[in-house]
């Protein structure tokens, strides 16, 4: 599969006369959501370079591209049809990462006469199911105690087992900084490619895209060699102040001190191993310049909440796919797929996303994200635009993310409370408010910030279901000291932007 590119898995380390190995772009892909024209131009060519790769390895490659004539554009008529025209006598595949692919293959399966297999991809540094058994027996799950046991389990920045380096596990605390235009942000050069004969294949094809690209001027890394260099990039120049910076946001910065890593990972390019073993190399020899909690905040990304993550998606679906606790059911608003609103964070977010299929963590979760609940939007649509706006959306880390972190639509699996704020932790974390049409300081007035009254007005409209959550007291004790009146204008302000949001 196209998220499938591992260069280095066992599979490859012998070339067999009888082995072929099959890749296809497909409608079945490109048609179960809306992509980003550039997520679909990403996949493909990185399929295109992974074939390449292991045919100059001597390895038999059938590449199916979109506008092949013999392509069937559903992955079960292509494979019948394979096995059928190469005599096949046993068919192995390499474990999915979604839900429905492994279905569809498992069902495929069964359907066969001859022999089949599945393997592992040998990319997770954990297997599906090792955080159920983790977990189980426990009244609820906790990412951090996972992360210091995925930590002591791979001696990764430990002293001893039991004591990790720096005296502490995690340095949350140090890494929420706001920046202002310091420290420089060394901008990388990095590889551009022309990707017009695979945009033309897409467009020829008729596939429903949203987004812009740079046909010329392609910046995402899709080959392993791509991939190291962004790898090397990130550890020469911006992790020195990751950490400082990773929930900051700024109008000028699209990716600020982020690795841009994520896509070369979902899709196999590179393996987490490597990446945190070449970020904490680099910060072993430049101690001097870099802190530990920058390099604890990156690999506790990769080591505890992206393995944390793939292990509640195979822990709770398919009925996760289905959780709706709050019972949310208006519309995603139409500027999602625009940028078109005079909210300046949200327009700020979401043109960027459509022009670089790029947001960071912060920006997807307290801004679209925070703005989707507080605007009780329903789960399946937030999940649909999460899933086809970001390059590196793959279900397994984007439903968990945004259904579960984000919207609380799992009832507290994923995250204890739900992520929301008012107008005021953006302008913590942000120069979003400086140009905005609203004025993030007033509550009800007309030129007041969206998301103060739809704040109030979600923890009032939610309250039920928050009145046994201990980490919504404080909130909720907020909301018993204001005045009826005080609230009814809250309400009111808010009821109004639900109705209309795309008058906003």
């Amino acid at each position: 599969m196209g998220d499938q590119l591992n260069h280095k898995h066992s599979w490859y380390d012998q070339t067999e006369e009888d082995t072929y190995y099959f890749m296809a772009e497909m409608r079945q892909e490109t048609d179960y959501a809306t992509h980003h024209v550039q997520k679909v131009v990403a996949f493909f060519e990185s399929m295109q370079n992974f074939a390449r790769w292991l045919e100059a390895r001597g390895h038999s490659v059938i590449y199916y591209a979109l506008d092949d004539p013999e392509n069937e554009q559903q992955l079960p008529k292509n494979l019948d049809q394979l096995i059928s025209d190469y005599d096949i006598e046993k068919f192995e595949y390499q474990l999915p990462d979604e839900y429905r692919l492994d279905e569809q293959l498992k069902s495929f399966c069964t359907s066969l006469s001859i022999a089949s297999e599945v393997f592992d991809t040998e990319h997770f540094l954990t297997r599906r199911n090792d955080l159920a058994t983790f977990y189980e027996g426990k009244k609820e799950m906790t990412m951090e105690y996972f992360y210091r046991h995925m930590r002591k389990k791979y001696d990764i920045l430990m002293v001893s087992n039991s004591n990790p380096e720096g005296g502490k596990w995690n340095f949350d605390k140090s890494n929420r900084k706001k920046w202002k235009g310091k420290p420089e942000i060394p901008h990388e050069r990095g590889f551009r490619k022309n990707v017009s004969a695979t945009l033309k294949r897409i467009r020829d094809a008729g596939v429903k895209t949203m987004g812009s690209i740079s046909e010329e001027n392609f910046n995402w890394p899709t080959s392993r060699e791509d991939a190291l260099s962004v790898l090397n990039y990130f550890c020469k120049n911006l992790l020195v102040h990751f950490g400082d910076y990773q929930d900051a946001m700024h109008t000028e910065e699209v990716y600020l001190f982020h690795s841009r890593l994520s896509f070369a990972m979902n899709s196999k390019l590179l393996h987490p191993r490597e990446v945190i073993e070449s970020a904490i190399d680099y910060w072993r020899t430049h101690k001097d310049a870099i802190d530990i909690s920058q390099v604890e905040g990156f690999v506790r990304q990769i080591l505890g909440w992206r393995e944390y993550m793939r292990g509640i998606y195979w822990k709770e679906m398919p009925s996760f796919g289905r959780s709706n606790k709050l019972d949310n059911q208006n519309p995603l608003p139409e500027f999602y797929w625009t940028g078109k609103t005079k909210m300046n964070c949200l327009k700020q977010t979401i043109s960027q996303s459509l022009e670089h299929a790029y947001a960071h963590h912060i920006q997807r979760l307290m801004i679209t994200g925070n703005f989707a609940l507080l605007a009780q939007c329903h789960p399946n649509e937030v999940d649909a635009w999460y899933l086809g706006i970001y390059i590196d959306a793959i279900e397994w880390v984007e439903i968990t993310n945004t259904r579960g972190m984000s919207q609380f639509a799992d009832g507290g699996i994923v995250a204890t409370k739900p992520y929301v704020s008012s107008g005021s932790y953006i302008n913590k974390m942000s120069n979003y408010c400086k140009d905005c049409h609203y004025s993030v300081s007033k509550k009800v007035e007309e030129r007041s910030c969206p998301f103060n009254s739809l704040y109030w007005n979600f923890l009032d409209d939610k309250k039920a279901h928050f009145k046994d959550n201990q980490r919504m007291n404080m909130m909720m004790a907020m909301l018993e000291k204001k005045s009826a009146e005080d609230l009814s204008q809250l309400k009111e302000r808010a009821a109004e932007i639900i109705r209309n949001p795309d008058n906003f």
